[in-house]
């Protein structure tokens, strides 16, 4: 036999030795770890820890440790005032400024706003301004309440911080509920007070929706894309609805034009995607409100609205923001999510003139 090839058989030789040993040292070390891991974990779950003669507290919490949302972990601090006149029975709710807020975004901050009403009756809901990428906002807004002295000890005053999204439900951050019974009308109250979570108990959910609004001031072209709508309330028996979409304008408190969507059947998640466009000069623009209102179609029945919502300069909140944004970008289309309100609640923010009459159906513009 050549004696390069005794040299390459003693070479392959060493090498399959040198890898036997290297594997038998890498499970061995596994081997200490997986003990080590153990160790630890039985150190932590250790069942003389456990009060009770039942370990499924180990496996499974109880319903009543179920809580909405972490409690736990701190939503911030919110500073308000309140002062009521007897005189004019009016409630004045200031909403001062908010800190340290939970942060609800990718980037560590939130757009934070805040929404207050009064229970039982909620008549009015008032949003504050949004401050964009913010934990410590100052809002410096203040709101009124029509409240009679008799109802006032009944009510209770609900204010709820949301960071807002522009394309997806605004998510909420926590809320105070402070029952007015409490409180010492004898003089002005202006308080810190901790976010807490936000009630199991809220109102009913009825549905959101997403429009574009676009408006070009040199044709005096308003344009409503109806894009679609989702978690719309159960109106039917079999738990689904027959969705259509309103589009309304209302000037001087008239009824003015509207126009609908198709019908959508049986469905709580309808896709429009359909376009409106309106005839709105530049001075109109400023004095006209856009009711957006969803309805359920019956064919025996009269039809039912689901909710509703209302844009325009002397709109609130997010909806404000989104007429702000339309009138500020002219040409281009500015979609936005929002969730629906109560018809009832629209329709005497509204307080409509009933007639029959159309303002300026004989005039040019």
């Amino acid at each position: 036999m050549p004696r390069w090839a005794i040299y390459a058989i003693a070479a392959l030789i060493a090498l399959v030795f040198v890898i036997c040993l290297l594997c038998i040292c890498v499970k061995c070390c596994c081997r200490g770890k997986r003990r080590k891991r153990k160790k630890e974990k039985d150190e932590q779950i250790s069942l003389k820890s456990v009060s009770g003669a039942t370990t499924a507290a180990l496996v499974q919490p109880d319903v009543d440790d179920i809580d909405y949302g972490s409690a736990e972990k701190p939503k911030g601090r919110l500073l308000y005032s309140l002062e009521y006149n007897t005189q004019s029975t009016e409630l004045t709710v200031g909403v001062k400024e908010a800190a340290e807020l939970k942060a609800m975004d990718l980037g560590g901050t939130s757009d934070p706003y805040v929404k207050l009403y009064l229970l039982p009756n909620k008549s009015k809901v008032y949003e504050t301004k949004v401050f964009r990428k913010t934990l410590n906002p100052v809002f410096n807004e203040q709101f009124k309440f029509q409240v009679p002295h008799s109802e006032l000890n009944e009510s209770t005053l609900v204010m709820q911080v949301y960071d807002f999204n522009r394309f997806s439900k605004h998510d909420i951050i926590g809320e105070l509920r402070l029952q007015l019974s409490t409180v010492d009308w004898n003089h002005v109250i202006e308080e810190w007070k901790d976010l807490n979570e936000a009630s199991k108990f809220e109102q009913e959910n009825l549905g959101d929706i997403c429009f574009s609004l676009r408006y070009v001031p040199t044709s005096s072209k308003l344009t409503v894309i109806i894009l679609e709508a989702k978690n719309l309330k159960k109106m039917d028996t079999g738990g689904l609805s027959d969705p259509y979409v309103k589009v309304q304008l209302i000037l001087d408190k008239k009824k003015w034009k509207k126009k609908k969507t198709t019908l959508k059947k049986q469905t709580l998640n309808p896709y429009f995607n359909e376009s409106f466009t309106f005839e709105v000069s530049f001075n109109q623009i400023q004095k006209v409100q856009l009711v957006i209102s969803v309805w359920d179609h019956d064919k025996m029945t009269k039809n039912e609205a689901i909710g509703k919502i209302f844009l325009g300069c002397d709109a609130t909140g997010n909806q404000l923001r989104h007429w702000a944004d339309m009138l500020s970008n002219p040409r281009r289309p500015v979609a936005q999510w929002h969730s629906l309100q109560s018809a009832e609640q629209v329709d005497s923010t509204l307080a409509l003139k009933h007639t029959l009459k159309i303002p300026f159906a004989n005039k040019n513009f």
